[in-house]
C-alpha cells in the first residue's frame, strides 16, 4: 500500500513538473502601439447582481478602447429585481435569457449570440472588474496572430483572511494548470470570466450542443470542442494587463458548492489529458489523506509521511509561486496551512461531486 501511494505521488510530481515547464514556455504578451480595430461584444450573463453590475460597468467605462468598437449585452437569467442600466459611454443592451437546457449560463450566452453583430465575442461575469487595457491587449494579440479563440487569466481580489488566502492558492493552481496546458499543447481548461472567440467559430462548433445537459462548463467544453477541430486557432493571452479580477466566495459553504460544480464536469471532458490530470490530482490528494490516517494509526512512521508531504509541497510551491507572481506579483500567503488542509478539502469535493447535488445562483442542480 505504501509503495502504491508513492507511485501515485511520483506520477503527480512528473505531471506538475510538466505543467511548470508548459507555464514557462508560454510567452508573455505586451501591449503594442497598434491602432485598435477589433470589434467586440462583451456578454455578461447575470442573476440578482444589482450590487456587482454597477462596479463592472464602471470598470468598463474606464477602458482605454474606442467606445464605438465595443458594446455590452447583459443577459438577465431570471433576476428577482430588474437591473436599470446607468448612463454609459458605450452601448449597453439588456435581454432576457431563453432557457432551453439544464445550463443557465450556456442558455444565456446562446441567447446573446443571436444579438451579436460584431466579429468577436468576449465573456466575463457580473462580479468581475477589468483593467483599462483589457480590450486593447486582446485586440493587439488578435491583430498579430491567426486566432479565433483566446483565453485570459482571472484572479481574486482578496481580503486578509484564511478563507480568501486558501481560495487564492486553490484558484492559482487552476490558473497555473491552465497556462501550463497551453504551453505543452494539451489544452483542456479556461475560465469563462475572461474568454474570447469569434461568432463564426461559435457557430461552426454548434455552440454548446452536446454538453448542455451539464449545468456548468460554458467555457471548458466550448474550448475543448475548438481544440479538437481548430487547435492552431486557440491561444492563451498571457498578459498582466488582460487579467480579470473577480470576487472569492463569501463563506466555506458557497466555496464548497462552487468547487463541486467545477468538479462535476470533469468526467465529461473531451480532453484525455484533462481527465488524466484530474484523476492524478485527486489520487495524490487522497493519498495524502490516507497517509495522514496511516500516521495516526501507527501504520506509517513519521519519516514516510514527512517525505511524502515534503515532495508534494515542493512541486506545488513552484507552480503556485510562478503563477502567483504572474497574477498578483505578491507573496504566497497561508501556504503551509492551506497545503495541509487542501488535500482533505479537495478529496471531499471530488467524492461529493460524484453523487451529491449543489447550489448555484439560488438554484439546486442534481448530479
Amino acid at each position: 500500500m505504501i509503495f502504491a501511494l508513492f507511485v501515485i505521488l511520483a506520477i503527480y510530481l512528473i505531471s506538475i513538473k510538466v505543467l511548470i515547464y508548459g507555464f514557462l514556455k508560454v510567452k508573455k504578451h505586451e501591449k503594442t502601439d497598434l491602432k485598435p480595430r477589433t470589434n467586440f461584444t462583451i456578454i455578461v450573463p447575470f442573476r440578482n447582481e444589482t450590487e456587482n453590475l454597477p462596479k463592472l460597468l464602471e470598470s468598463l467605462n474606464t477602458l482605454n478602447y474606442p467606445h464605438d468598437l465595443f458594446e455590452l449585452i447583459l443577459v438577465d437569467d431570471g433576476s428577482k429585481e430588474k437591473f436599470q442600466v446607468p448612463s454609459s459611454k458605450f452601448r449597453v443592451t439588456i435581454i432576457e435569457s431563453i432557457r432551453v437546457s439544464n445550463s443557465p449560463k450556456k442558455d444565456a450566452i446562446t441567447t446573446a449570440i443571436q444579438h451579436v453583430k460584431t466579429q468577436w465575442v468576449i465573456t466575463t461575469d457580473a462580479d468581475c472588474l477589468v483593467g483599462k487595457n483589457w480590450l486593447l491587449v486582446f485586440d493587439n494579440y488578435i491583430q498579430e496572430h491567426q486566432v479565433s479563440m483566446l483565453a485570459g487569466a482571472v484572479s481574486y481580489e482578496c481580503e486578509n483572511s484564511f478563507l480568501h488566502h486558501f481560495q487564492q492558492l486553490d484558484f492559482t493552481s487552476l490558473q497555473g494548470a491552465t497556462i501550463g496546458s497551453f504551453g505543452i499543447q494539451k489544452v483542456f481548461m479556461c475560465n469563462g470570466a475572461n474568454f474570447a472567440y469569434t461568432k463564426s467559430l461559435f457557430e461552426k462548433l454548434n455552440g454548446f450542443e452536446g454538453n448542455n445537459k451539464i449545468a456548468s462548463g460554458d467555457d471548458v467544453f466550448l474550448l475543448q470542442k475548438a481544440v479538437n477541430k481548430f487547435s492552431d486557432e486557440v491561444h492563451y493571452l498571457k498578459s498582466e494587463q488582460a487579467i480579470v479580477i473577480t470576487k472569492p466566495s463569501e463563506n466555506w459553504k458557497s466555496l464548497f458548492n462552487q468547487r463541486v460544480r467545477w468538479a462535476a464536469k470533469t468526467s465529461s471532458y473531451q480532453s484525455n489529458f484533462g481527465k488524466f490530470l484530474g484523476i492524478t490530482v485527486f489520487l495524490a490528494n487522497l493519498s495524502f489523506v490516507i497517509g495522514f490516517f496511516f500516521l495516526l494509526l501507527g501504520i506509517w512512521l513519521w519519516p514516510f509521511f514527512i517525505l511524502f508531504a515534503f515532495l508534494k509541497f515542493i512541486v506545488d510551491f513552484v507552480l503556485l509561486y510562478i503563477t502567483n507572481q504572474f497574477l498578483t506579483k505578491t507573496g504566497v500567503k497561508s501556504l503551509l496551512l492551506s497545503s495541509l488542509f487542501y488535500p482533505f478539502f479537495s478529496s471531499g469535493v471530488a467524492f461529493y461531486s460524484l453523487f451529491g447535488s449543489y447550489e448555484w445562483k439560488e438554484r439546486r442542480f442534481e448530479k
